[in-house]
């Protein structure tokens, strides 16, 4: 369906598109690699109605943003963010991050923590690659641009949903199946190579002074502990983890989520 409520700005010298719907304080949600803001289309209607004004950008490089070719650091997404609040005029934000969005979010905590309201952070990791993951990452990227997306998507499918998603679920499989095969492979391979090289964000969480949220699926591929540890590094940190969900709980539990990430939404501070 035709978003109705898309506006693009530009943004740092690139075009990025955004969702911006409802009246409130600003919930902000971030996608993850190879999405797009089409994977928070079910959460922008559930906060606006809530009372929330929630803004959903594609990431440059992805869905309808422009693509930067080459490598795209996450400090690059974390200052496109920080200007589009400017350009929104908001001086404070609850952001949500997933994934790869998650450690965005994270630098938007290191570089801009009063533009912060609250971090919602959601099947990531706070860690920096080691030398074996910035080669796997770059490795990756290398066959994102020689093989294509449609050949991605398929790759990591598996490991973006729970088995049990696949299999119960089969619309889901094909709608995130899509959103992975549609986005741009030169976006896709510039922000894989800027994962590679992120920085460690575990002093980030150590130090944070806002209230946090960590949410992960019960069955996240990705995850080997990272959720409890990111909010075991944050004092007061909520943990929520979502049953019967993979890497992208928002998609296949959308319930549960939701219900995760009002409850936490509802007790911030007026």
């Amino acid at each position: 369906m035709p978003d109705a409520h898309a506006v693009t700005a530009e943004i740092n010298g690139v075009t990025i598109a955004y969702t911006d719907r409802g009246e409130g304080p600003m919930l902000l949600l971030l996608h993850g690699h190879a999405y797009d803001r089409s994977m928070w289309a079910r959460q922008v209607e559930v906060f606006a109605a809530e009372g929330w004004r929630v803004v959903a950008p594609d990431l440059r490089g992805f869905g309808g943003s422009g693509v930067t070719e080459g490598i795209v650091y996450t400090e690059e997404f974390a200052d496109d963010v920080v200007a589009l609040l400017d350009h929104l005029g908001v001086a404070q934000a609850v952001v949500v991050g997933f994934s790869m969005a998650g450690q965005v979010a994270m630098e938007v905590l290191h570089r801009h923590p009063e533009r912060m309201r609250a971090l919602v952070i959601a099947d990531t990791v706070p860690e920096a690659e080691d030398r074996e993951g910035r080669r796997r990452r770059h490795t990756t990227a290398d066959g994102i641009l020689t093989g294509g997306m449609e050949a991605y998507g398929r790759s990591v499918l598996g490991r973006m949903l729970a088995p049990a998603t696949v299999e119960s679920q089969p619309g889901v499989a094909a709608e995130v199946l899509a959103m992975l095969q549609a986005a741009p492979a030169k976006g896709a391979a510039a922000a894989m190579r800027g994962r590679a090289e992120r920085r460690d964000f575990t002093e980030v969480l150590r130090d944070a002074r806002l209230p946090v949220l960590v949410v992960v699926g019960a069955d996240d591929a990705f995850d080997g502990g990272a959720g409890r540890r990111m909010a075991d590094l944050v004092g007061g940190a909520e943990l929520a983890v979502v049953p019967g969900a993979g890497h992208t709980p928002s998609i296949e539990q959308p319930v549960a989520f939701d219900d995760a990430l009002g409850a936490f939404l509802r007790r911030l501070d007026p």
